[in-house]
């Protein structure tokens, strides 16, 4: 038996994680089509999709019209297409296929919110800004690298000159300025500034690339250490979170969004859609962006069974009366032309 099908459009990428095989999960698949998501380096979460042996199997069960996910219809004893699926190789499947590419716009309703953005009016009364001891804590920032292993090393060290500027996105972007800078070689008195602020902060992590070490981690946990020496001569209660560290920032970097959460009249920035781009680099290539694969063609199911399963099948396809359905993600599908006559 042959079922020949033509379609247009069918997505070739999936935006969920996890797989058709197994049960859903109870909050559902994770969405990885985000612009935060596709830019993790450390998961692959631009996600390929061929036609295979489980499109095929969902497409013959939406022809007889099954409503249920392939993975709940697989566990049901009384499986139509239990003796197909059983016989279905590869080889039965052939996909003529012509791929395009495209930019799509997907929306995201999963509630996730912009890192680096905020909403409402800046407010500037915060105690972040207006308790007498401000200065004194937030010129850590200002100190260069020299300045700052003497603050650590030394808690007598104090340079007047240094004068911040308290203003929430100066402070923000002194923290961006600072996760910029490239990573420095390390030499004795920074081993020994890192020393004293792993043996007080063991959430601290100094990170390392080589024999370099990035500075974001340890301004920011100098941070912390301005904070709990100024505790030794004022309440700094009021610029602590509920939990007595400091909104948006850790001992080893900084949340944009959960800092200016702080300092605004609104809440955190909702993201309700992006592009669908995964930025990419290959040695010898370069930078690149992947995007949508769409797909036209035509898809050739060859069955291995009986003249007479090939017509009883032929039957409920017709009784079900579907018309038009997806193949993979969106798109349209039809079927063409349905052979009964056994493979030779």
């Amino acid at each position: 038996m042959k079922i020949t099908i033509e379609y247009e459009s069918s997505w070739r990428n999936s935006f969920l994680d996890g797989s058709n095989n197994e049960q859903i999960p109870k909050n559902g698949r994770k969405y990885v089509g985000s612009i935060q998501a596709l830019k993790d380096k450390g998961e692959n979460n631009y996600i390929k999709r061929t036609v295979s042996k489980d499109t095929v199997m969902g497409i013959l069960n939406r022809l007889i019209g099954e409503q249920r996910k392939l993975y709940d219809v697989r566990q049901d004893k009384n499986y139509y297409l239990q003796d197909i699926e059983d016989t279905l190789t590869d080889i039965d499947i052939i996909d003529n296929t012509q791929l395009s590419n495209e930019v799509i716009y997907l929306r995201n309703i999963s509630g996730n919110t912009d890192p680096s953005s905020f909403t409402g009016v800046i407010k500037l009364n915060d105690p972040w800004l207006s308790v007498n001891y401000a200065f004194r804590f937030w010129k850590i920032l200002w100190f260069n690298l020299e300045e700052l292993i003497n603050f650590i090393c030394d808690e007598k060290y104090s340079n007047d000159e240094v004068t911040p500027i308290l203003d929430p996105l100066i402070i923000l972007k002194r923290l961006e300025d600072v996760k910029k800078e490239k990573p420095v070689a390390s030499y004795l008195a920074l081993d020994k500034a890192c020393g004293i602020l792993q043996d007080k902060y063991p959430k601290f992590k100094l990170q390392k690339a080589g024999d370099k070490v990035s500075l974001l981690s340890i301004y920011c946990a100098s941070l912390y250490l301005q904070l709990d020496r100024l505790s030794e001569k004022f309440d700094t209660s009021e610029i602590r979170a509920p939990k007595g560290g400091l909104t948006g920032i850790s001992h080893n970097g900084f949340t944009p969004k959960n800092i200016m959460e702080r300092f605004t009249s609104g809440k955190q920035k909702i993201v309700w859609g992006n592009p669908y781009i995964k930025p990419d680099f290959i040695n010898g290539e370069g930078k690149f962006n992947r995007i949508l694969t769409k797909a036209n063609g035509t898809l050739e199911i060859n069955l291995n069974i009986s003249e007479e399963q090939a017509k009883d099948l032929e039957q409920k396809i017709l009784d079900a009366g579907v018309s038009s359905f997806y193949l993979g993600k969106k798109g349209l599908a039809y079927v063409t032309k349905i052979d009964t006559r056994e493979n030779s």
